[in-house]
Parts: structure tokens; sequence; C-alpha cells
């Protein structure tokens, strides 16, 4: 690298701008690139898929179509009697699939897809239900059922201004000074509750910089600077503060939880600015997840999700703890008469919880995620893995079209995918058995794992409501990723903290079909409420609530 840095400084000297720089990016790229052979953890896949972008890991992409290799039990797609609780497909039930399958595909949203849109009822110019037809002159025209639809997109602010003039008058004999009022409904407040629900969704939500929607709102003649779009968010965080910790202790009485990690830069924690001692101000405020391990000095942010009562909680914990003693810090706040809840993650020790007891499931997705790296080497042996595989996610498919309880669940994967993953364990024994495959490369490497881990990734096959895979949690974390990806780091764990609550109540949402935006706002506006009963303003329930706060009191 230093005889490559010296050349490039010969080479500024004779080269245009232009070359010089291409020159300069050619080197810089070798420079990433031998740092990442230097890497142990680096394969020659990973090194492929940066370089080159990744790949679907679709079994028909992978080892393309269906080959000699089958799978020898369980291939045949599953019956409807072939479960308990299974019921079969009815006629309305095909036409709407039919139906589906016919209006997929066309990119066009309906008038209905547009919930938040304001909608305005448009009256007939010149008729009106039963009046005489103008057409025959002898019928009458009614209300059809559906009305007909004009959907309008119009541009704008992420966050608009209104700037009232209140007009002035003043007395020329005593002095007295008359202002105007505001118009009914407008309050005193510079910023509504709306706008910092609008700021939250931007930073946390879709990972748009604090100075990069500053930059666009001054652009489009509404200033916002990056400060005053923190302070507006750190006063609602504390706001709704209380609601945060109740989805926690709801999270710890989850009957599923699924945790992985992710890397994330808090700078307050990072080098020099890590060692000194947090002040007393700061720890009150902020948090456990910056007051782990001072002699770890990784970053991650944790994701966990837990699924209780038909609900999906998503939870975002950031600070030095790795993601099973963050979910050791959830879990000690469960309800000490409920069992121990089934837990999915990935074969890392550090995603475990401690000494707290769960049932361990491990990610079937990431044994399968091994076959797909080395598929270009071993097409065949990685084929029969695969569609073995693919045989136990579409018997998992027809569980959930069917709505299947947990238990009918586990019957149709003990009846239907048993005897594939049974076949698949002896195919996997048998490759060094007979010695077919070398342990030590990087098939073997793959098979190896499945084996190791087998009972855990089996866990689907007897217990009721074990998941196959840990995808939720994995999607779930790209929103911290995004955020990594566009604001880099967060400066402190007050920071940090601000960003985890806004990202697990944004995701929540999401995951519970309810609005973010609507919810953040509704709970700023009702934030002297919040304390008292925090499990009313739960994502899934908060209408409710609204509901029956705005409703009259019974008469006596």
């Amino acid at each position: 690298m230093s005889a490559l840095d010296d050349a490039l400084r010969q080479a500024e000297e004779t080269l245009d701008e232009k070359h010089y720089a291409v020159l300069k990016a050619v080197v810089e790229a070798y420079d990433t690139i031998a740092e990442l052979v230097d890497d142990k953890n680096t394969t020659i896949a990973r090194l492929r898929k940066l370089l080159f972008g990744s790949r679907t890991e679709k079994t028909k992409t992978v080892v393309g179509g269906k080959g000699s290799s089958t799978c020898s039990a369980g291939e045949a797609s599953v019956s409807p009697q072939a479960a308990v609780g299974m019921a079969p497909k009815t006629a309305s039930n095909a036409a709407d699939a039919a139906h589906t399958a016919a209006g997929k595909g066309h990119g066009r949203n309906g008038a209905d897809a547009y919930a938040g849109a304001e909608k305005i009822v448009v009256p007939h110019d010149a008729l009106q239900a039963g009046d005489p037809c103008p057409k025959c002159e002898r019928g009458t025209v009614y209300q059809t059922g559906r009305p007909g639809m004009l959907v309008r997109l119009v541009g704008g602010s992420p966050l608009q201004a209104t700037v009232y003039e209140l007009e002035k008058l003043r007395c020329n004999l005593c002095g007295v000074l008359f202002t105007a009022q505001p118009p009914s409904g407008v309050g005193t407040e510079k910023y509504d509750a709306t706008s910092g629900s609008m700021i939250a969704l931007l930073k946390y939500g879709s990972g748009m910089p604090f100075n990069r929607l500053e930059g666009l709102q001054r652009n489009l003649g509404i200033p916002l600077p990056a400060s005053t779009q923190w302070e507006i968010v750190h006063a609602k965080a504390r706001q709704i503060e209380p609601v945060f910790e109740e989805l926690i202790r709801q999270a710890a009485d989850g009957e599923v939880v699924f945790n992985d990690d992710t890397t994330i830069k808090i700078l307050e924690l990072m080098g020099e600015r890590g060692r000194p001692e947090v002040s007393g101000e700061e720890a009150a405020e902020g948090s456990q997840e910056c007051s782990a391990k001072k002699e770890r000095t990784g970053t991650f942010t944790s994701g966990i999700i837990s699924t209780r009562e038909g609900h999906k909680i998503a939870l975002f914990l950031s600070g030095h703890q790795h993601a099973g003693e963050n979910l050791q810090d959830v879990l000690v706040k469960r309800t000490a008469e409920l069992p121990a809840p089934i837990q999915m993650c990935d074969a890392l020790t550090r995603n475990l919880p401690g000494e707290l007891k769960t049932i361990v499931a491990h990610c079937l997705a990431h044994g399968r995620r091994r076959f797909v790296e080395v598929a270009d080497r071993f097409p065949e042996a990685c084929r029969y893995v695969l569609e073995s595989l693919a045989v136990i996610y579409r018997n998992d498919a027809i569980a959930r079209e069917r709505n299947l309880s947990p238990s009918a669940r586990r019957h149709l994967h003990q009846a239907q995918s048993g005897p594939t993953m049974e076949a698949l364990r002896a195919w996997l024994g048998r490759q060094f058995e007979e010695r077919l495959v070398e342990p030590n490369s990087s098939l073997g490497t793959a098979i190896s794992y499945m084996l190791k881990h087998w009972d855990r990734l089996t866990l689907f096959l007897r217990v009721p409501g074990a998941p196959l895979d840990n995808n939720i949690c994995e999607r779930a974390l790209k929103r911290a990723i995004l955020h990594r990806k566009n604001a880099l780091f967060y400066k402190t764990c007050r920071g940090a903290h601000v960003g985890d609550l806004f990202m697990s109540l944004i995701h929540t949402c999401q995951l519970c079909g309810a609005s973010p935006f609507d919810y953040l706002t509704e709970l700023e506006r009702h934030a002297g409420k919040l304390s008292d009963a925090a499990d009313r303003w739960m994502p899934w329930n908060y209408r409710e609530t609204l509901a029956g706060a705005d409703a009259p009191p019974a008469a006596c």
C-alpha cells in the first residue's frame, strides 16, 4: 500500500483530475478487498456477494429446475385431509384464489388502499336518488352499491407550515392594543403533535437523517433545523416512555420470542469516550442499554420479537450487551406463573439469556444458507438438501393458509415433514460414514452444522408453536441497519435509547397493522394518561381506548 500511495502521488502530478480520480478509486477498492481477504471470517462466497451483489436464495435459482435428486418422503404437496383441523377448500375459497391470481401483478392500488387519504363525497350535479331518468324518461334513478372512485395525489413538504397573520388594532386615544384571536382549533404551540410523529417516522422508520430532512425542508421553503428536530423527538420520547416500558413488560410474557443482533456505533461508548463513568443524571435517564460490561468494546442493536395473544411486539435495545443479555433483561420481568417461552435464534451462544430457562429452537434458514453458499461447487448434494427443506417450508405455508392451531400444525409437520427430515438426517450422516464428503470441506462444514444442532433445528416437530426460522427478527433488524447505513452512528446513549423507543413502537405498529403516524400522534395528545394505564395504549387497543374516552358519559 505504501508503494501504491507513492505511485498515486506521482500520478496526481501528471494526470488530469478525472483520470486521477478513477485511479484513486481503483487503489482504494484494492485496499478494501485486501483487508477483507485478511479477515479470517471472509469466505470467497461472501467476497463474491460483496463485489457482485447477493442473489436470491430460492431453491429454483440456486440449483435450477427440478433435477434427478428427489425427496423420498413427503415430497408431494399435502392433501387437505392430511392434518387435524385442516378444512377442505370450498368453492368460494377457490374462487377467491382465482380472483387473486387473475388480479396479481397489475401494479396499481385501488382506492381502498389509500386508507390515510382524505375522502370527499361528491354528489351528482343534476340528479338525486328517486328522480326520473333523463334518458328514457320512464324509470327512476337510484344509488348503486359502490360509487365511482377518483384518486388524486399531490406533492408537498413532509412537514407543512401555516402562517396566521393576526390583525392588530390600537386605540388612538388610550393606546390599548387589540389582537385578533387565532381560528378555532389552532393551538398556540409552534409544533403540533403531528410534527414530532412525522419527524420520528422519517428518521427512525424510513432512515432519513436529521440533516437530510433539514435540507429538504429548506429547499421547500419551510426551514426545520436538525437540532430542532432532535429537540422535538427527544421531548416526545420523554412523554411516551411509559408505553415503551409497558411494551417491554408485555413482551416478557410472550409465548415465542425471537432474538438476534447487529452492530451499531454509539460514539459515547467508543474509544476514549467509552472509558469514563456515566454521570448520575445520564444513568437515571438512559438506561440499561449503556450499563453493560465495561470490558466489552463492541456496540450492538438487539432485535427481539415476542408473540403474545396473537400480537407481535418488536423491541430494539442498543448498547454493549449482546442479544442474549438484552433478552435476559426482558425476561426477568416475565410473570412467574407462566411456563418457559420458546426462543428462536441462531446457534451463537451469545443469543442465549444466561441462566434463564427457555425452550431453544435454532433457525433452519441459517442451516439452509450454508448449503446455498456452496451450491456452485456441490450442486447435486445441495439440490437434495434444499429440495428436502422446501417440503418443510411448503407444509408450513399450508398450515398458515389453513390457519391451523399450534397443535394441528405440529401434527401436520409430524405426518408430512417428519419422514422427509428423517430421510435427510440419514443422508447427512451417511456422507461421513461412507466417506463421501471430506469433513473439513465447505460442504462437510455445512453438514456438520446441521447434525450438531439437529434437535434444535427440528423443534417444530415436537413442540407446538415452535417456528422454523428467525426470519421475522432478521427482517426487523433491517430497520436498525437502514438507520446505521444512513445516519452512521448515535452520538450518545440517550440518542440510542430514543432511537430504540421509536423503532420499537413503529415496527410494532407495522406488525399489528396499525398506523405508526396516527399512533405516535395520539400518544402525545394523551401523554397525561399514559402513566396510569399504559396497557390500554398499545398499538392494537389504543383505538378502543380513544373510542371509550370520546363516548358521552352514561345517563344515571
